[in-house]
């Protein structure tokens, strides 16, 4: 189907999103990478079944999975955000999919071996966090692991993915998208007008494309909302519209502080994050002793950071929030302006080891109280009891005897993820999964485990952050 004979009233990016991996802008790297590895299932099973494509909103990374799809006569399995993803959701539709047979559009049955190949594909991947999405992950590692179709998985922040599934992480092909470049953006922005016969000039044209910020997705729909209830866009009417307010990520303001050295645009970027200076305070703690290497940019950093704190100690006793832009000011373009060796780090930036240690908390805080509810119900007692008496005990009996693990996993009705708090272990590992298939695997002593627990314990810790002492 052309574009002309597609419904007018179809919003443009979905009325022009690409019908082949040729047609998507730019990130020529990825698409080769994705076109290769396309071509691996071609002649049997790649060592990895499935990819995840890896960057920020609207540069291209759903449209080139779709593309894919068409180019290789795919059939497509969609999961997004607005899907209801529980773990039994992702079973019925993704897993389900990978394992059987696919139709065509007819309605006839069309078996895997014939030809009938289709993507999964699963949409914002590292947003399976939610007590709505619970037992997701147990199910996503499954499907990394023993798909018979191709997989890929969306994300705009992978460490978020990797940080609940080993899988994702070992299992995957991660393929990184770039933000397009403002010319290529002006070149597909173009062919849009003129199939649309719209004029527009090219300074109009290079004014919508700096706007978008490096969003496709965005500068289209810009360029849409231009072009109604006119035939002629000048460049007067492109600076007429609202430079379109862009939440750029943390990434973005570190890589301004710590590798470009750009006081004035760190400190603009700080001002689009939309987060608070104590939050900001966390990632820069966090990654400035692995970005500034010599020990001068380290001690002027570490000044900076420390006139920061001062400030912001102020604002929490006197509340007088002026003084987050002095804490601001140091905080970016001070630290900025700190680094005057060469010393370049290309790692990626770490997120905040401080807010992950809270999130967890949190997490686990949210298990145990569901599982110490579950257990008073059963044993008719509270959960103050629970918590304080037999918690601790019942961790350990779960530990060592397989055949009480296995009775208790089905009268309390236990989730892979509270099987896991039970056992200290990951919601994707052996025993849990061995747990809940039924296999009652032996598992170590439990005196074994706790040498082993206090030996780690035990090991010199690494340096801590500003924030835990």
């Amino acid at each position: 189907m052309s574009a002309h004979d597609v419904p007018m009233s179809l919003d443009w990016t979905e009325k022009y999103r690409p019908s082949s991996l040729d047609m998507v802008i730019g990130n020529p790297k990825a698409i080769s990478e994705l076109r290769a590895w396309a071509k691996e299932w071609s002649s049997g099973t790649p060592s990895k079944k499935a990819v995840v494509l890896m960057g920020s909103p609207g540069i291209g990374k759903t449209s080139a999975a779709v593309a894919l799809a068409s180019d290789m006569g795919w059939g497509l399995v969609e999961m997004n955000s607005s899907d209801q993803r529980t773990g039994d959701a992702i079973a019925a539709v993704a897993l389900k999919g990978a394992y059987g047979n696919t139709f065509t559009d007819s309605g006839s049955y069309l078996d895997s071996k014939d030809g009938g190949m289709k993507l999964i594909i699963l949409d914002e991947a590292d947003s399976l966090f939610g007590n709505a999405d619970r037992g997701a992950m147990p199910v996503i590692s499954e499907l990394i692991k023993k798909t018979k179709q191709p997989v890929i998985l969306i994300v705009n922040d992978f460490y978020a993915l990797s940080r609940k599934s080993s899988a994702a992480k070992t299992d995957t092909l991660q393929i990184n998208f770039m933000r397009p470049r403002s010319t290529e953006i002006v070149k597909a922005l173009r062919n849009i007008a003129a199939k649309e016969n719209v004029a527009i000039g090219e300074d109009a044209l290079a004014i919508v494309a700096e706007n978008s910020h490096g969003d496709m997705r965005a500068a289209v729909r810009n360029l849409e909302s231009l072009a109604l209830g006119r035939k002629t866009i000048t460049a007067t009417d492109a600076k007429a519209l609202s430079d379109r307010i862009v939440k750029k990520g943390m990434y973005d303001l570190m890589d301004a502080v710590f590798r470009k050295g750009d006081a004035k645009e760190s400190r603009r970027l700080m001002m689009d994050v939309d987060e608070t200076p104590d939050h900001v305070m966390l990632w820069l703690d966090e990654n400035l002793p692995h970005e500034f290497k010599d020990r001068g940019d380290l001690v002027r950093g570490y000044e900076k950071l420390s006139r920061a704190d001062v400030f912001l100690g102020r604002v929490h006793r006197r509340q007088y929030y002026r003084f987050w832009s002095y804490a601001g000011d140091m905080m970016t373009s001070g630290l900025a302006v700190s680094k005057m060796s060469g010393i370049r780090n290309n790692e990626r930036f770490r997120f905040p080891s401080y807010l992950m240690k809270m999130s967890r908390g949190k997490g686990v805080a949210a298990l145990k109280k569901a599982i110490c509810y579950k257990l008073a119900v059963f044993l008719h007692t509270s959960t103050g009891r629970i918590s304080h008496d037999v918690l601790p005990f019942f961790k350990i009996m779960m530990l060592n005897d397989p055949e009480l693990r296995m009775r208790m996993c089905d009268s309390l009705d236990l989730d892979a993820e509270e099987l896991a708090f039970l056992l200290n272990a990951k919601v994707d590992s052996k025993i849990v999964k061995d747990t809940l298939l039924g296999n009652t695997a032996p598992v170590p002593d439990v005196i074994e485990v706790a040498i082993k627990e206090k030996a780690v314990n035990d090991k010199p810790k690494s340096q801590k952050s500003l924030f835990e002492f």
